[in-house]
């Protein structure tokens, strides 16, 4: 449930991105990467 709710500010409000890289028994990596300028909503 965390990771839903990080995809949907990280991607879906902020046009970010996020990923993340795992092998068993060596643990996770996310990399989160923002935009420096958020993209004009629509609409707006």
């Amino acid at each position: 449930m965390g990771l839903s709710i990080s995809y949907q500010i990280i991607v879906e409000k902020h046009g970010g991105k996020l990923d993340c890289f795992s092998q068993p028994g060596q643990g996770a990596e996310f990399l989160i990467q923002l935009p420096v300028r958020q993209k004009e909503q629509m609409g707006t």
